[in-house]
């Protein structure tokens, strides 16, 4: 359970009342599939409170999405690496199964905490992994030599998306602050798990 309650839907106003009624859609658009604990719009129930906060980060976040220069793949397993390092049940839980929807393998999901010793990711997806977990490390770590690396295998405009992805992510802080847990989405499935130990069992099930 969240740190506190979101807006309930009799007191939000019109714009997030609609996200109420199209979110659910969107979300099942993503996963293929339902939420098995609670609404599975929990973080946007509690962004309401700042509803042009709410509006301002979920422009950011469709404009980001909406690059092509990088393939799914890539993105997916940049974003779901990022979430696990943040430690934010939500967005593994969510995230676990959009990958899956997406057509990375259980295999591929258990991998990802130690995808350097790992033979199911390319070197180019390791390189853009490690890329990641530099990018995610409190202070930034990214050195000289990975960037010149990362240059030699992605076009600027792949980095800046890459990158811009990446700030995307750490939005999902925000999840883990106020202590917004699975939806179970990948409940009964392979999950990645998170950074921190995680407070619901089901994130690390498998069917």
């Amino acid at each position: 359970m969240a740190r506190i309650q979101g807006v309930p839907k009799k007191k939000a106003g019109p714009m997030v009342k609609l996200i109420y009624r199209l979110g659910p859609r969107m979300m099942k658009k993503l996963t293929g599939r339902e939420p098995q604990t609670g609404s599975g719009l929990e973080p946007m129930e509690i962004w309401a409170y700042q509803p042009k906060m709410m509006m301002g980060m979920g422009k950011f976040n469709q404009a980001v999405r909406k690059g092509k220069s990088v393939d799914e793949r890539l993105k997916n397993l940049v974003e779901i690496k990022g979430a696990q390092m943040i430690g934010c049940e939500y967005c593994v839980d969510l995230g676990s199964q959009i990958c899956r929807n997406n057509g990375l393998s259980d295999e591929e999901l258990l991998a990802l905490p130690r995808y350097r010793q790992s033979d199911l990711f390319s070197e180019r997806e390791k390189l853009a992994l490690d890329y990641t977990v530099a990018v995610m490390h409190t202070p930034v770590e990214v050195t000289d030599e990975l960037f010149g690396r990362a240059k030699e295998q992605f076009s600027d405009e792949q980095l800046v998306e890459i990158t811009a992805l990446l700030t995307v992510v750490n939005i999902d802080r925000f999840n883990a602050a106020f202590g917004i847990g699975s939806a179970g989405f990948s409940e009964g499935m392979v999950c990645v798990p998170p950074d921190r130990p995680a407070t619901n069992p089901a994130l690390t099930r498998i069917a």
